[in-house]
């Protein structure tokens, strides 16, 4: 058995590496662009505000990992919409190289004060108290989606792979309560087991509209849920729609409701 302490010091590891990965990944792409007013596909953001964008979230994720309180919204799609606008309206950089050293910059300052605190510190962050580990999740899963979204408008690959989604879970776990969709959740009871890809499973239950997650598989689920691990990122994180996910093959559904796949993914709002 590994030691907790031998544990908890390859997770921080692995968080410290991704981070400085996927930061690397982005800025590769930001340094080939000659032009940065590609719009990105179904958004309204081009790939100079996108990556204007991450800059400023890496540099807000490096101050509250460093103890440094910031406000940035209140959780809501919406005040994190208006926050966002704003501080682009204050950021006007939009050059690939520049924006490219920022976001690598700020990923490193994180890394280094994730090093010098404990990962269990807690932090407050744009969607709710969390501990440093799951900043650095969180972290990895913010700069992975816009990634995405950079990669599709400059059609090159993505930079989404199992082993980033895994280090995306506990973000994305303690994120998905809070992220609930009160409308389309209204009233909804249901028992969920989540699989991604043949790796970690995660039980979703829903009781009258609230939501609790948990690792590991749920007991007597109404609805499994099989996905590729890109696919269950980018569903969560509103890339891909049910159908296009299931278009694709990459979702399979099976159990008791197994209707109830293609509703899942509309009981969250993705921030």
């Amino acid at each position: 058995m590994i030691p907790p302490s031998a544990a908890r010091a390859a997770e921080h590891a692995a968080l410290s590496a991704a981070v400085t990965a996927v930061a690397e990944d982005i800025a590769a792409l930001l340094r080939s662009c000659g032009d940065t007013s590609v719009p990105i596909p179904g958004a309204e953001w081009t790939v100079g505000e996108a990556a204007a964008h991450l800059a400023l979230a890496n540099e807000l994720m490096a101050d509250l990992a460093a103890g440094r309180e910031r406000a940035y919204g209140d959780g809501t799609p919406q005040s994190l919409a208006a926050a966002n606008a704003e501080s682009l309206t204050a950021f006007p950089e939009r050059g690939g190289a520049v924006l490219a050293e920022e976001i690598t910059r700020h990923a490193e300052a994180f890394n280094a004060a994730f090093a010098r605190r404990s990962p269990a510190d807690p932090v407050v962050t744009p969607l709710g108290p969390m501990d440093l580990a799951t900043l650095a999740s969180y972290l990895i899963t913010h700069m992975l989606g816009h990634g995405y979204d950079i990669a599709v408008a400059l059609r090159r690959p993505h930079m989404i792979d199992r082993q980033r989604v895994e280090l995306c879970l506990p973000f994305l776990m303690t994120a998905m309560p809070r992220v609930v969709d009160d409308r389309s959740a209204a009233g909804h009871t249901a028992r969920y087991d989540l699989r991604i890809g043949r790796g970690p499973r995660i039980a979703v239950t829903f009781t009258d509209g609230a939501a609790e997650v948990a690792a590991g598989p749920a007991t007597r689920p109404d609805c499994t849920i099989r996905t590729s691990p890109d696919a269950f990122l980018l569903l969560a994180l509103g890339r891909y729609t049910p159908t296009a996910a299931l278009a694709r093959g990459k979702v399979l559904a099976w159990g008791r409701r197994p209707w109830l796949a293609p509703r899942f993914p509309l009981l969250f709002s993705a921030p």
